[in-house]
């Protein structure tokens, strides 16, 4: 089973199906989405997803609305009847919402209505893969209305104008959002898999760090090395000071070492900074010598 489908399954088994305050609020929530269509005098919900589709049955059941059909297409789910009618919405060649204002201000009533918007037509990817969760909205005012109550929890989502939709790919918001409805099982689980994620991205920073300062000091050393064999080549190594052919056989015999290390092993250590000035120097001598 898909996250997504975990987390509508969570959502399909609240118990609040008493409050018909919440109830209608909910029912709302999926008439504002993309999967209800209008034919003739009837609506229809479609839907792949069974937890979708028992829950929406569900809440027209508990509102009275009873006389519904459900046909299976293939995959798709299909819950026809007639157009419910409720003050709060208007029919024309699409569903619009108004009069919402005894769910403002009101929490559960706010909740359910975002809830049943993502039950009607949200989905989230694994958050193993990649966190992304959006729904899909029938119309601009419709997108409107949900992104309102978001702000107000201070969750926020962006906008797909092409698809009239509402996602975020943020993972801070993505777990925000669960929790405002209701998934609480589902926000542990992602929440593992995110410090999951974050520890290994952490890590593979480190290392990548770490393996970048590698190949840096192979490098520059290989470089110092050179200039030292072409010192010797020329046979100049005998009259640089004490303090260079210390540091040029030291150099050497130890490719690997930083210039910290290499510091520490002279008999008079000294900082990386004097061992940098100290090989800048026989580079340099190198360079003359070409």
């Amino acid at each position: 089973m898909s996250f997504s489908a975990e987390v509508k399954e969570e959502l399909s088994k609240i118990t609040n199906l008493a409050n018909k305050d919440e109830v209608k609020a909910e029912l709302l929530g999926y008439l504002l989405t993309s999967n209800i269509s209008i034919e003739n005098t009837q609506i229809k919900y479609s839907t792949e997803n069974q937890y979708n589709i028992n829950r929406f049955g569900k809440l027209l059941s508990n509102l009275g609305y009873i006389n519904y059909k459900i046909e299976i297409q293939g995959k798709i789910f299909n819950i026809t009847c007639d157009k419910i009618d409720l003050s709060e919405i208007t029919y024309d060649n699409d569903i619009y919402i108004y009069n919402i204002e005894w769910i403002y201000k009101k929490d559960q009533l706010e909740k359910s209505l975002v809830r049943g918007s993502f039950m009607g037509s949200g989905s989230i990817n694994n958050p193993k893969n990649k966190y992304h969760l959006e729904i899909l909205l029938k119309n601009v005012k419709n997108i409107e209305y949900i992104l309102n109550i978001l702000e107000k929890y201070n969750i926020h989502f962006k906008i797909l104008e092409n698809k009239n939709a509402i996602y975020t790919k943020d993972g801070e918001e993505i777990s925000k959002f669960l929790a405002l409805i209701g998934a609480s099982s589902a926000v542990l689980r992602f929440e593992d898999i995110r410090v999951y994620r974050d520890m290994r991205n952490n890590v593979n920073r480190i290392v990548n760090c770490e393996t970048a300062n590698l190949n840096k000091i192979a490098i520059t050393a290989a470089k110092q090395i050179n200039a030292i064999k072409l010192i010797r080549k020329k046979g100049k190594f005998d009259s640089l000071s004490e303090n260079l052919k210390e540091i040029a056989n030291l150099r050497e015999k130890n490719p690997e070492a930083s210039l910290l290390e290499l510091g520490k092993m002279l008999k008079n250590p000294i900082g990386k900074s004097g061992v940098n000035h100290r090989l800048k120097i026989i580079e340099k001598i190198a360079e003359e010598l070409k």
